[in-house]
């Protein structure tokens, strides 16, 4: 069952100068109910400009997205974003900031109050109810803004390098719950990240992107997402095929990145 369509999405920024610049050109896309989809290219290929349209914060020059059968016009709760800094409420504690969403919907509060324990627990938070998010770690509060997603019930969770900002072994342990939660929830996930590493890892279908203008170059079905949930993920990587797969798409990406360089572009 297709959760999500692009069809036919192109994007062109226009310059104050007059010139213009095509972000994004011809982008189609069926992405399944359930799919984990990991989305890499090198910098200016519009990987996160195709994410800011499906989120609806962007229009789309030609095109559309569909969520179903109803076409994307603008943001909305069955699209939720984590962004690479959590973008959360300072003055809130994590409970209040988890169940924010669905207060703003007039859920009724004893259920709202047991849906966010529900999420405490699923992101390993359960004893942090009541801090402030200053007092957490990069971490935690990345386990916040995902949790505070997932209150809202999406059927698809955007994220942009949600993990980018995070130490090795913390964002080895987000991987970890990612997977976990894609598994347990069945909530279609796309991610945006500049790691191969990670979109190997996080991505049972991996998208390639080229620039300029932003395509498909390169489309991975893959084994290790569903390899990695519950197991070891360092071992996972020892996998031959991961291995493989790795290489042949640093080669590509970084010849894509020779290409721009020789053409005197400045990557965005």
């Amino acid at each position: 069952m297709t959760a999500l369509t692009i069809e036919d999405v192109s994007m062109r920024f226009e310059l104050p100068n007059g010139a213009s610049v095509q972000a994004l050109k011809n982008i189609n896309l069926d992405i399944g109910t359930g799919e984990l989809m990991s989305v890499l290219g090198p910098s200016g290929c519009g990987k996160t400009t195709l994410l800011n349209i499906v989120a609806g914060f962007l229009a789309p020059t030609e095109g559309i997205i569909k969520l179903g059968n109803e076409v994307v016009h603008g943001p909305g709760p069955e699209r939720g974003m984590v962004f690479q800094q959590g973008a959360l409420f300072e003055w809130m504690n994590v409970r209040k900031n988890i169940g924010f969403g669905p207060a703003m919907k007039g859920a009724p509060r004893a259920e709202t109050e047991a849906r966010v324990t529900e999420l405490l627990e699923i992101v390993g938070l359960h004893d942090f109810g009541e801090k402030m998010i200053y007092e957490l770690s990069g971490g935690m509060q990345q386990r916040v803004a995902l949790a505070r997603c997932l209150a809202n019930d999406p059927e698809v969770i955007l994220m942009d390098e949600p993990l980018g900002a995070l130490d090795a072994l913390t964002r080895e342990k987000m991987q970890s719950l990612v997977l976990e939660i894609w598994k347990k929830t069945g909530t279609t996930i796309i991610l945006i990240t500049h790691s191969v590493e990670e979109a190997l890892l996080l991505g049972e279908r991996l998208l390639v992107m080229a620039p300029r203008p932003g395509r498909i170059h390169k489309e991975y079905r893959l084994p290790f997402a569903e390899m990695g949930v519950g197991a070891d993920l360092r071992e996972v990587k020892h996998h031959e095929d991961y291995s493989t797969t790795r290489e042949e798409i640093l080669s590509m990406i970084w010849d894509m990145e020779e290409e721009i360089m020789g053409r005197g572009e400045t990557a965005a």
